[in-house]
């Protein structure tokens, strides 16, 4: 079975920074190299283009872009140009975004047509297609197509969702699955079967898809601290992703009194209501053998890769490096 692993960063740093971190990244065995498209964060794109010539192996991609955000497009003619620098490829991720209306964007109403639709209209593009498109949410006049050089073969996609449906929608069209914000063995059997559905209706093998789990990491010898640490990132997005997951009971007056510290701004409140055990489903958190032993549950459970989220350590390079070489040869090995 494949196993992969990747590393994702957030899109707040300076021209130099993703440069440095890339020739970091590129020094140790990972399978991809992610960036996060959170709104009002940079847009993915530049990041990966300044990151592209330093990585010689691992495949790039945004995880995830929302349509209402950058159009079709405008994906596929960045999706273009990046693949003329990207040595070992790379992958597409689209999902349907987060906080939308607090940044003044507006979801389509027909938001899950609207993700099949910005994956055909990729599609369309990137081969080069003429014609046109008729969707219910995009149209493409029969004149466009695209004017930029093409690359070569088809780009795998891969779809951000916790959701029934869109994973429905993933198991006809897509590569991957990820399921952003979860460290959960248990959730990786639903959403494999909430994908079986739609590959069972494009007439697609069940299992086709891959299920990809990536969460907040903090990765250092001190473990302690980087539990701590991890609490007060993971308190930032629990009251949203929590209830999103069907294999927990969380209280909602919990939830509710996380929001509450974090919107004071008193995170040491609310990393405090955190649980080791909601911690485990939620972060990848501690020292090497931590992070070990929580990718191997994951793997076991049937996901097919393992997403290493910001901040990655008490100081992000020191993360880095414990990742590239501690916990990578140590899950490599594991499955020799």
């Amino acid at each position: 079975m494949k196993r992969e692993v990747s590393i994702a960063f957030q899109t707040d740093k300076t021209s130099q920074q993703y440069i440095a971190l890339a020739q970091l990244v590129d020094q140790y065995d990972f399978d991809a190299v992610s960036v996060y498209c959170d709104a009002p964060f940079q847009p993915s794109y530049g990041p990966l283009l300044l990151m592209a010539p330093h990585i010689r192996r691992a495949r790039l991609g945004p995880a995830a872009v929302s349509p209402a955000r950058i159009h079709p497009i405008d994906i596929a003619a960045e999706t273009a140009l990046l693949s003329q620098l990207a040595q070992g490829g790379v992958y597409i991720g689209i999902a349907r975004g987060a906080w939308l209306q607090d940044h003044g964007i507006t979801e389509a109403e027909q938001p899950i047509q609207a993700i099949r639709e910005a994956v055909d209209i990729v599609h369309y593009m990137l081969s080069g297609a003429e014609g046109g498109y008729q969707g219910e949410v995009y149209r493409i006049a029969a004149h466009v197509r695209a004017p930029y050089p093409l690359p070569t073969g088809q780009i795998p996609v891969m779809i951000g969702t916790w959701g029934r449906k869109l994973c429905a929608v993933a198991g006809e069209i897509a590569d991957e699955v990820k399921v952003g914000g979860s460290a959960n063995p248990d959730i990786v059997p639903v959403m494999q079967g909430y994908i079986a559905a739609g590959e069972r209706k494009a007439g697609r093998l069940e299992g086709s898809v891959d299920v990809v789990l990536g969460a907040v990491t903090v990765a250092d010898d001190d473990r302690q601290q980087a539990r701590e640490q991890a609490r007060r990132a993971v308190a930032l997005y629990l009251p949203v992703v929590a209830p999103l997951d069907p294999t927990l009971q969380v209280e909602p007056e919990l939830l509710e009194r996380v929001q509450q510290f974090v919107n004071q701004h008193d995170h040491d409140a609310a990393s405090r209501l955190i649980s080791d055990d909601l911690l485990e489903r939620f972060a990848l958190a501690g020292d090497a053998n931590d992070l070990i032993r929580q990718a191997e549950a994951i793997f076991d459970a049937g996901a097919q890769r393992i997403e290493f989220g910001t901040p990655h350590g008490l100081q992000p390079e020191n993360g880095i490096r414990i990742l590239g070489e501690k916990v990578l040869p140590a899950l490599a090995s594991l499955h020799q």
